[in-house]
């Protein structure tokens, strides 16, 4: 069990993943060494390759070449290969022996495809997306993996580092019972593993818009773009989800048409269930993003508001302020302006020798002030 797994081990486990855990070996003894550990390397596209029958594993081919010879030599065994970006050359030679679908083939090489199920007279055709979260980021990063299942074969072509299905094959190896129903049993498996990996992201995603809940009722100047990046991320898993409902339910509806096993028909509805539950934690993401959204928008609004309101009462305040300087300015520039005309050194001046003109002076500046004073307070400048 890897670390991701076992720290949900808390959490929601489907019975098809129950039935594949093997048992613990008693304390004190090492568990059996794995066959992949042993296993001659592989080139870099053919991460591995093996030969079963009866559910055990009976050789581990090194090249496509040998798997192609060891198959034949075996008409009733099974071949499982595993690619990890593929080169054309290896496509074409895969289509060749097993019959592929130039259309499915076209597909695997060009990857960026939707979540689809296909099938090419005794061929399945399988596309999925898986996901992962990654912690230090905050942030979902999600694979593609093609899937061909045919009478005596199971190819995946594997796009970006999701799902682990080197633990799927131990799972299975450790379960030859459940291994010989043969390839859509491995189907089934590596279908389960996939949406097994949703769950750590549903916890993750979770987590995000918690926080973005906090940071926005915070007033977080950043938390606009991080709702739009998760919005984006929950977009993308919306569509590696959603398609997988229909996907499963049209594999339940041909278990008469091909005769499934009774208990491999248990183990995907059990699948079909879990992908139900994780579509609809996924909408209903989406739609608390939205509303989150809407929320900060409004926010926001209402802080420019307040801002916009608070810079209309400073200035508001200021012309007040203005209007008061203006008032003072003006009264008191009215006896300046007589004292000057008066203090002229002319000699031909009328009222300089007039007995009353000081008093008449004093009384001007007086009347003027007031009369300023009387119309600036009737209008509230002062």
């Amino acid at each position: 069990m890897s670390e991701r797994e076992g720290g949900r081990s808390g959490g929601r486990r489907s019975v098809w993943r129950r039935s594949l855990t093997p048992p613990q070996p008693p304390a004190g003894e090492a568990p059996a060494p794995s066959p992949d550990a042993t296993a001659a390397p592989e080139p870099p596209s053919v991460v591995q390759a093996a030969l079963y029958r009866n559910g055990v594993r009976v050789s581990s081919p090194a090249t496509l070449a040998e798997t192609y010879r060891e198959l034949r030599e075996q008409p009733s065994g099974m071949a499982w290969i595993g690619l990890a970006r593929p080169t054309e050359a290896e496509l074409h030679s895969l289509a060749a022996e097993f019959s592929l679908h130039p259309l499915a083939v076209e597909d695997a090489m060009e990857a960026h495809q939707r979540s689809k199920l296909e099938r090419y007279g005794d061929t399945l055709f399988v596309v999925l997306r898986a996901a992962r979260y990654l912690d230090a980021p905050e942030e979902v990063e999600f694979g593609e993996l093609h899937v061909f299942v045919g009478p005596d074969f199971v190819i995946t072509v594997r796009h970006g580092a999701a799902p682990d299905l080197s633990a799927v094959r131990r799972r299975m190896e450790d379960s030859p019972e459940l291994l010989k129903l043969g390839p859509e049993a491995v189907l089934y498996a590596i279908l389960d593993a996939v949406v097994d990996g949703y769950a750590p992201v549903v916890a993750g995603v979770q987590n995000d818009i918690d926080e973005i809940e906090t940071e926005v009722f915070r007033g977080d100047p950043e938390v606009s773009r991080r709702i739009y990046e998760l919005s984006r991320e929950t977009v993308e898993f919306q569509r590696a989800t959603r398609p997988l409902v229909g996907m499963l339910h049209g594999l339940m509806a041909g278990f008469a048409k091909y005769e499934t096993d009774e208990e491999l028909q248990r183990y995907l509805r059990d699948v079909a269930d879990h992908v139900t539950h994780v579509s609809e934690r996924v909408d209903s993401f989406r739609q608390a993003l939205t509303e989150i959204l809407t929320v900060n928008a409004t926010l926001v609004t209402q802080q420019q508001n307040a801002e916009m309101r608070a810079l209309a009462e400073a200035g508001f305040e200021q012309n007040e302020e203005v209007k008061k300087i203006s008032s003072w300015a003006a009264i008191l520039f009215a006896p300046t302006l007589v004292g000057t005309i008066y203090g002229m050194n002319f000699a031909h001046m009328p009222e300089l020798r007039w007995a009353l003109g000081y008093p008449f002076a004093i009384g001007l500046m007086a009347v003027v002030c007031t009369a300023l004073y009387v119309v600036f307070k009737r209008r509230d400048w002062l």
